[in-house]
This record gives C-alpha cells, structure tokens and sequence, in this order.
C-alpha cells in the first residue's frame, strides 16, 4: 500500500475527489493532507473524511528539518500538488525524486511557469485565442511546470468561451481523470 501525501491551497475539489477515489484501494491511500494556508475548503473536506491536516506554511515547506520529518511521520511514498500554489523546494524535489507529481490547469508546454496557476491560466487560454484547452499531469522538477509530462487531456472552446468557462469545461476533466491517473501511475511503478 503506498501511502499518499495531497498538498493543497485552496478549496479542495481536488483533493476531495482523490480522497474518494482511494477509499478501499488497495493501490494507495491518502495519509495526510497539507496545506500552506489555514481555513481553505481542502482542510475542511479532508477532515470530514477523515484524513490528517497538517497546515505548512511558506517557511516550514522550504525547511527541511520541518517538512521532511512531517513527512515521514506519516510513512509518505508519493505527493500529490492539487491545486498547491507553492513553489517546491529543491532538496523536497530531491527526495522524493519522481514520487512526486502536479496537476496544471492547461496543455503545458504552454501558459506554464511561474505565476501561471488557476485563473491566470485560463485568462492566457482565452487572451491567446486557442481553441482548445485541457490538464496536465506531470513530473515536479526543479524548473516550474517543466518536469516530464504524464498524462493530458483536452477539451475544445468555444470562441465565446470566457476565462470562467474554459475554467469549468478544464475543471471537468480534472475531476474525471486525475485520481484514474494517480491510480495508473502507481500501479505501474510499484507493481
């Protein structure tokens, strides 16, 4: 049973959807949830489902005598960034050296990097004109949204598509995919 680590900043539907989806596996289950910010939606529903929350702020995530024995107290093998708007520690990247992943809310290599999450993402799509956006899963390496590409999906727009909508039409496909890939890519490297 590998244990899982989901690292959040916001309201959760993520992390929400992940914790569900691994109730009774036997591939992986979510052991801890960390968020870099108190109060948020994710902290809430991952306490209604009965996994730990532990809130790490911008100091404690870059200090590896604060993170990295959070982290082994809870036996964590694999992180998922779900929605976590931090940037990720090199010596973090390091020991956890492809057990690592994130989710970005577009078809990287494009509108990634520093600065690109959430609605700044989906404003990029629409100012760009494209006519279709989607997610990435993909590896966390040192360079931001740079590491190597796991899985995407896409979706097609509309023209008339606002920000908000390219939001919605992304924000299904995570819901749909991301545990299924999570799920697949662990069976895969530890079967």
């Amino acid at each position: 049973m590998i244990n899982m680590a989901i690292f959040v900043s916001g309201g959760g539907t993520n992390c929400e959807n992940i914790i569900k989806y691994f109730n009774g596996s036997d591939v992986a289950r979510p052991v801890l949830v960390i968020s870099n910010k108190p109060g948020v939606g994710a902290i809430e529903k991952a306490e209604r489902l009965g996994v730990p929350v532990r809130v790490v702020r911008k100091a404690g995530l870059n200090d590896p005598d604060v993170i990295l024995p959070l982290l082994r107290e809870f036996s964590v093998d694999f992180i998922v960034l779900a929605g976590f708007l931090l940037v990720i520690p090199d010596f973090l990247i390091h020991e956890y050296d492809h057990r690592m992943i994130n989710l970005h809310p577009a078809l990287l290599p494009k509108f990634g990097g520093i600065g690109m999450y959430g609605h700044h993402v989906h404003e990029a799509v629409k100012e760009a004109g494209e006519t279709v956006t989607g997610m990435t899963v993909h590896w966390v390496s040192p360079d931001v949204d740079g590491g190597g590409i796991i899985a995407q999906f896409s979706t097609p727009l509309d023209p008339d598509d606002t920000p908000d909508d390219i939001a919605a039409k992304e924000h299904v496909l995570e819901m749909e995919h991301f545990p299924k890939v999570i799920e697949e890519l662990l069976s895969s490297q530890y079967s």
